[in-house]
């Protein structure tokens, strides 16, 4: 791997760009791979599934226990998208938002480790897990608002459906693009491989949907390292350039730098040492996680240009819901001062607590994102 200081100019550039599109090719062979592994697995599987998903409280769970555990929000997004978009017995659009919505809290836990880091220097950790979890407060206060308004009135749903029937047709969102075709071809050995191996459908499947997850996951956090080392150094520098100036600017630079290292992690994660170091403040930081927030809707749109069948669009329009989501949440909470302070003052209580005894901030990361999650499946499954 090159290191962060080295010349990535010319050739060498070309070759990690080269690498970055070999990459993102083996994602969107494994989003076409969990759409025939989801259709192998059968209907009475799938159903117990989505009926446990029913209830809105357990997929905002389930999204926020799956992303911290694969700590990417992309490919649990990702993977959403393909169960919207199954061939048969697809995932409700109405089950899949609130697992979206968790996702979007889930991310999160990855700036709020790397702020763990500074616990020896107390102004430092002061700063660094503000920083950190000013990210979290707001996607908590964005699910609070937007979760029961989609429930009641379906806001989020029926904009994403009504933007989708718009692009159908339109530049890569055509369903019968070559794009299917060869992404069809591309997986047809490891299928062939799958069916050679054994007669058993439910075993074929699950075969199917491991292979397809760990070329999703292999390949997403491989296209992070590699995109993190070829612009590391300019992605500090272009933070630094843009702190301070006006808000809109952070947000797009943020949202940028998401779309070029596919993970708001990375951009989020940033910003906790420069934090921390006292060069960028916790309010010039705000905007940019949000820039970020919007960035990482980028995977699961693009995950949706590799399904097939007669429930593709449902893919593009869950990964619509997840962009609406976030630029929704912007709108409602950052231009009002009042409401924008609220999840700057709720990371700034927090760490100071923290500061004050570090078993909060440990009971705060392994509570929220690790074990509250765990036991509300389990309670849910005890008593569903």
């Amino acid at each position: 791997m090159v290191s962060p200081g080295e010349d990535r100019s010319g050739p060498h550039s070309i070759l990690y760009l080269l690498l970055v599109g070999v990459l993102l090719f083996i994602f969107l062979v494994g989003i076409r791979g969990l759409s025939t592994g989801f259709e192998l697995l059968g209907r009475d599987l799938l159903e117990a599934f989505f009926s446990a998903t029913e209830n809105p409280f357990v997929g905002l769970i389930v999204g926020i226990l799956a992303t911290t555990l694969v700590q990417s929000s992309s490919v649990t997004t990702s993977m959403i998208v393909a169960l919207c978009a199954a061939p048969e017995n697809p995932l409700p659009i109405a089950n899949a938002v609130p697992m979206v919505m968790g996702a979007n809290i889930g991310t999160t836990v990855t700036n709020t480790l790397v702020s763990l880091a500074h616990m020896g220097r107390r102004t430092e950790f002061l700063r660094a897990f503000s920083t950190a979890t000013c990210h979290d407060f707001f996607n908590f206060l964005a699910v609070l608002v937007l979760l029961p308004l989609e429930l009641t009135t379906g806001l989020l749903s029926r904009a994403a459906a009504a933007a989708a029937d718009l692009l159908h047709g339109v530049g890569g969102m055509e369903y019968h693009s070559p794009l299917k075709a060869v992404l069809k071809q591309a997986f047809s050995p490891v299928l062939s491989g799958v069916e050679s191996l054994t007669e058993a459908q439910m075993a074929r499947a699950g075969l199917v949907l491991a292979i397809s997850a760990v070329l999703i996951v292999v390949a997403l956090l491989t296209v992070v390292k590699v995109m993190r080392a070829l612009v590391h150094t300019r992605l500090e520098s272009s933070l630094r350039r843009v702190v301070g100036r006006n808000a809109a600017l952070s947000m797009v630079v943020g949202m940028v730098i998401t779309i070029m290292v596919q993970s708001s992690s990375i951009t989020t994660a940033l910003l906790v040492p420069l934090a921390g170091a006292g060069l960028i403040t916790l309010r010039q930081a705000f905007p940019i996680t949000l820039g970020a927030n919007i960035g990482t809707t980028v995977t699961a749109l693009l995950a949706s240009l590799a399904v097939a069948g007669g429930n593709a669009h449902l893919g593009v329009e869950i990964g619509l819901v997840h962009l609406f989501f976030n630029l929704t949440g912007i709108l409602i909470i950052y231009p009002y001062e009042p409401i924008r302070r609220l999840p700057l003052r709720a990371s700034m209580n927090l760490a100071r607590m923290a500061v004050r005894s570090r078993i909060w901030a440990l009971v705060y990361v392994g509570g929220l994102f690790y074990a509250l999650p765990a036991v509300c499946i389990f309670i849910s499954r005890l008593f569903g």
